[in-house]
């Protein structure tokens, strides 16, 4: 029963989720000066999972929940995401950028 129900709980969160194209993170970088490793320390994720994510085309296929924690990290630098996946993705500097 436990398993049901986290798995159920999973499935939720990955279904609020969303999603950002590889385009939308090099871009939120290259606004607030960051490099990819600035990223990935300040995520919690690793150099190699960022640069893979970037050079995906659109949507990265990785892990939903690592997609999620690169844009809760960009959107606490001020970065907002506009548009989908599908129509006019990009993004814009919503606050000034945080030390």
């Amino acid at each position: 029963m436990v398993s049901l129900i986290y798995r159920y709980d999973y499935i939720h969160i990955l279904n609020d989720i969303k999603m950002i194209t590889s385009c939308q993170i090099r871009a939120a970088r290259a606004l607030i000066n960051w490099s990819a490793r600035e990223l990935a320390d300040k995520s919690g994720l690793g150099v190699a999972t960022v640069r893979r994510m970037e050079l995906a085309e659109g949507v990265p296929s990785s892990n939903a929940l690592n997609l999620d924690q690169i844009k809760k990290t960009l959107e606490f630098q001020g970065i907002e995401f506009i548009g989908t996946p599908d129509d006019r993705p990009g993004v814009r500097l919503f606050k000034p950028v945080k030390s």
